[in-house]
């Protein structure tokens, strides 16, 4: 991809590559970050063996280990105070196994959180794998295996940045840092805010950097500055009550599956947009990518025409996004020769920054409703909903951040939106309002999280640890004030 770096009030006014802060020893953290960069690059991939998956249906001891293996990493990094923590889900079963480590800050210094989880997707098909999920591979610049981009390496940047810190600054460090490694992201955070909640002051700070989000392309560091929200819920159309024979009762009556297909069909108009009245949609977008850089990064078919209007980043970015993720159906298999009283479709609405989660899902059911093919009876079922995220880019810690980014990889950072959600990052603004966020990857374009054959591009991973130790050194120096 060829970014155009986004514009922000603050850019004339922010050191960039080859202009450190003042006080910085960023030559010291850069040497420091590669005495060390073999070992750590070791430990990541000893954490890349655990199979830690904290999905109800797979065995949990690996996922326990997977903790154990954190909390000691953090306390050879110097930490004394590491807890291994967790709270209940609803029916009273415990979630994943949650890492929290502190160092408190010294007087006057303010206190950042780094955020990482150490449970992973599962492997998926072992036959699509070019190498074992679970043995880390080195092969041309890249590290392979689960996990490995997503975001055991997230965890290790933390830990590679603070022990570069805390050697290059030494009694001068006094920044407080707490370490935060998630155990059930993948499964959908199910314990996320009740564990907030049961752990707000020990988890109180003034800036969280989440680690689990992408570089704009290999080479080219990128702060994740919005996400889209999330709606799903269920769509049933119903015609009969029971299933009838297709050549003694079709002609008169359309089928449930027909309906419901036609019903789908209303979401979008003849270019592909979303057809909700009443959602957010802009066009304001920082960074731009070509048709064929998407199409190559996201495997459309040649003589696939996309969809929608408008810039393909804003597509992506800040425009909403619905699929339909499910169909209940019979097999073409096992089909007879029936009318089919009932059909249900599953659907996913990505939400455009600035949209409401509740009137999203209200215009969803208003639309469907309004839209019922030949007067079927459609049922609306809600079903999980996040907010979407938008960064405060005039922040100090924003400011800070896109500095330390464009000094790690030698070229200015840009600002970036995501087409994915990350909806516990609402839960850290409802519990901390007047934290700064600050939304972070070691992932690329390539890096195929939760697919077969995820990797880490080594070289920019060891620019994030730069990056990071950059930030950890300018927050202490400067402060937020």
């Amino acid at each position: 991809m060829s970014p155009t770096p986004a514009a922000s009030p603050s850019d004339a006014n922010t050191p960039g590559p080859g202009h450190p802060a003042p006080a910085i020893d960023a030559d010291g953290l850069r040497l420091s970050v590669a005495g060390s960069f073999a070992t750590t690059l070791h430990r990541l991939k000893e954490l890349v063996a655990i199979p830690g998956i904290a999905w109800p249906s797979f065995d949990p001891a690996p996922l326990e280990a997977s903790a154990q293996a954190v909390a000691e990493l953090l306390r050879a990094a110097g930490l004394e105070d590491v807890q291994v923590l967790r709270s209940n889900k609803e029916d009273g079963t415990p979630g994943g196994p949650a890492v929290v480590a502190r160092r408190r800050a010294a007087e006057g210094k303010p206190t950042i959180l780094l955020y990482a989880h150490h449970d992973v997707q599962p492997p998926g098909d072992p036959a699509l794998w070019e190498t074992e999920p679970f043995a880390a591979v080195e092969r041309d610049g890249r590290l392979y295996g689960r996990g490995a981009a997503d975001d055991k390496a997230g965890i290790m940047a933390h830990v590679a940045a603070y022990a570069a810190a805390t050697e290059v600054l030494g009694t001068e460090f006094g920044l407080g840092v707490t370490f935060f490694c998630e155990g059930e992201e993948e499964a959908g955070s199910p314990t996320f805010r009740s564990f907030l909640e049961t752990h707000r002051e020990l988890l109180r700070a003034d800036v969280i950097v989440v680690a689990d989000s992408s570089n704009w392309k290999v080479g080219i560091p990128a702060l994740t500055t919005s996400l889209r929200g999330l709606v799903d819920g269920t769509i049933e159309v119903q015609v009969l009550e029971h299933a009838v024979h297709s050549g003694m009762f079709g002609g008169p009556v359309l089928d449930a599956p027909t309906l419901l297909s036609r019903l789908i069909a209303t979401l979008h108009d003849a270019d592909g947009n979303v057809a909700i009245e009443g959602l957010v949609s802009n066009d304001n977008v920082g960074v731009e990518l070509t048709e064929a850089e998407y199409r190559a990064d996201s495997s459309v078919l040649d003589g696939v025409r996309l969809a929608g209007t408008g810039s393909i980043a804003a597509r992506l970015w800040t425009k909403p996004a619905l699929s339909i993720i499910g169909f209940d159906a019979p097999a073409v298999d096992v089909a007879s020769n029936t009318l089919l009283p009932r059909a249900r479709a599953k659907f996913s609405l990505r939400l455009a920054p600035g949209q409401d989660p509740a009137a999203a899902m209200e215009a969803v059911q208003r639309h469907v409703q309004a839209n019922a093919p030949f007067g079927a009876k459609v049922v609306f079922t809600p079903g999980e909903s996040g907010k979407s995220f938008l960064a405060d880019t005039s922040s100090k810690a924003a400011t800070f951040a896109m500095w330390a980014l464009g000094e790690a990889w030698g070229v200015p950072a840009v600002e970036m939106g995501i087409g994915g959600s990350i909806p516990f990052i609402a839960d850290l603004m409802d519990v901390y309002p007047d934290v700064q966020i600050l939304v972070t990857g070691v992932e690329d374009p390539d890096s195929r999280a939760h697919s077969a054959n995820e990797s880490l591009h080594i070289g920019d991973f060891r620019n994030a640890v730069v990056a990071e130790a950059l930030l950890l050194a300018r927050m202490n120096a400067e402060g937020l004030a």
